[in-house]
């Protein structure tokens, strides 16, 4: 590996140790639950540091903002529940081939975070609109950036009573509304819908099929981890995909990475131990379980987006492998971070505002901690996703996961009681193929199965409309990124495969349509 290559390698490694303070949604502390991986797409737009320049601001000539007089609740008759609140989505007319031609809507359905980071990184809708005539409308998920109810994220989330609102089933009834309520204003009730969705928004965009066959005609569900509840996927799944992709990469690096552990253990145990241990910048280490935290989320967010052609897996261990001859264990897995201290481009940690800034770079943006705080409530009440790992069955130590401890967490933090089996009752997920072959149509479940998350994904086709697309070298929602003139053919074959399956769907609904006005 050449040197630059080798800054390069170094250069990421240090950024996902840095990153991982906003993108875990957990907590660093031994006695509090284990640090869970993040769902999300978001990622990619992070490592990038976007501009502080939004994406709209960037594309306003394109992109419109609109707001939905949206219902609170809409499953309740009781007075409260007619409150309402303005929920922004944004619109995309360009290509549209307009009403009379029933020419398609391409509708994103956002997921944890605000729209104006989401929207930079979800490329399928305007990589396609052109071929398709598509409308592109991006709907914004309740509780995220402006679509907050009662105006104040702080104090919905702090409110018990406005806090219950905040759930996937009110989500897919507000897309529900807003997409029934455009199609009206637009005189366009024959233009089908097409609902895309990543990660989180992946499984809303597969369930808002399955519950809005009258809305939505097909979905596109990029890496929706649909599975990864009650016992239906093994535990210790995605972090057996994590040590897959290392080892993989390299059969030493895979052995360092499980050697350090106790190694940091045992450095730690000594009289000024900690003191031994590197340090990031600004961020003093209490004990050995924040570093091995931190280790640990690098690691697993590098294995989630180990994306073409920089492969940071591959990276990070040519770093931890190209150590000096005869380092010792802790030496090869800290080279990376001791050889950039005093770099230029280092990194400033501020933990209780759980913001990230490159030093001397103003453009990078202080990073806000919607998704870190919505998504802990939204997994403390129904998105129990039960991930852990055993002794000696990853390259990570032991971290089952224990509902008991996960309850008092979320009963301490939120005062309710989470609903582990809630997601398999209300959407299904047992038995999936003998259910779905024989009741569902026109949904995608495409995956990366490098990206750990795929585990818990549906990788094998159920019927011929519910169709699954697997990469061997896929990372988490690459394939519905901005398309890149780098992208490997497996790539632009996944995405041409996509584009065709929608085309069908689309060719047979008009059919239809015509034969009707017969």
């Amino acid at each position: 590996m050449d040197s630059s290559s080798l800054k390069v390698s170094l250069q990421w490694l240090i950024s996902i140790l840095v990153l991982v303070i906003f993108f875990s949604t957990t907590y660093i502390s031994a006695t509090q639950p284990k640090m869970l991986p993040k769902l999300s797409v978001l990622g990619r737009t992070k490592l990038l540091r976007e501009s502080s320049t939004t994406f709209l601001e960037s594309n306003s000539q394109d992109f419109q903002t609109f707001y939905y007089n949206q219902t609170l609740d809409h499953f309740n008759y009781r007075p409260e529940s007619y409150t309402t609140f303005q929920q922004r989505y944004v619109m995309n007319f360009k290509y549209w081939g307009g009403a009379n031609s029933s020419a398609p809507i391409f509708a994103y359905l956002g997921a944890e975070g605000d729209l104006d980071y989401e929207m930079p990184v979800i490329g399928f809708l305007t990589d396609n609109a052109y071929q398709f005539k598509a409308l592109l409308v991006y709907i914004e998920h309740r509780y995220y950036g402006e679509s907050v109810p009662f105006g104040s994220r702080e104090e919905a989330l702090r409110n018990a009573s406005i806090r219950g609102y905040f759930n996937s089933a009110q989500a897919l009834a507000d897309y529900a509304e807003v997409l029934i309520y455009i199609k009206k204003q637009l005189l366009a009730e024959n233009s089908p819908i097409i609902v895309v969705g990543a990660s989180y928004g992946g499984m809303l965009a597969s369930w808002f099929r399955l519950k809005y066959p009258h809305v939505a005609l097909g979905a596109l569900a990029s890496s929706a981890p649909i599975l990864y509840f009650d016992d239906i996927t093994p535990q210790n799944g995605y972090y057996s995909i994590v040590t897959k992709d290392f080892r993989e990469a390299s059969e030493s690096c895979y052995e360092t990475i499980r050697e350090s552990w106790s190694e940091i253990d045992r450095v730690a145990s000594e009289p000024n131990g900690l003191s031994i241990l590197p340090k990031i910048q600004n961020f003093q280490l209490n004990n050995a379980y924040e570093l091995k935290y931190y280790l640990e989320a690098g690691y697993t967010m590098a294995a989630q987006f180990d994306d073409p052609p920089s492969y940071p897996v591959t990276m990070i261990c040519s770093g931890i492998d190209g150590a000096p001859e005869g380092s010792d264990v802790l030496s090869q897995i800290f080279a990376v971070v001791i050889a950039l201290r005093g770099n230029r481009s280092c990194y400033s940690i501020n933990a209780a505002g759980f913001s990230i800034q490159t030093v001397g770079d103003t453009n990078s943006p202080d990073l806000s901690v919607e998704t870190v705080e919505g998504w802990a409530w939204q997994r403390c009440s129904e998105m129990v996703m039960p991930i852990g790992r055993g002794e000696n069955d990853t390259m990570f130590p032991p971290a089952p996961f224990d509902l008991t401890t996960f309850i008092h967490y979320c009963t301490t933090s939120y005062g309710v009681l989470p609903r582990p089996h809630w997601v398999t009752t209300y959407y299904g997920g047992h038995n999936i193929e003998l259910i779905l072959s024989r009741f569902g149509s026109n949904i995608i479940f495409s995956n990366g199965l490098r990206d750990p998350y795929s585990i818990g994904g549906v990788l094998k086709n159920i019927s011929q409309t519910i169709v699954a697309i697997p990469t061997v070298n896929g990372s988490h929602c690459l394939d519905i990124v901005p398309v890149k003139s780098t992208d490997p053919e497996w790539l632009v074959m996944q995405r041409k495969a996509e584009v065709d399956i929608i085309e069908s769907w689309i060719s047979q609904y008009n059919a239809d349509l015509h034969a009707m006005k017969k």
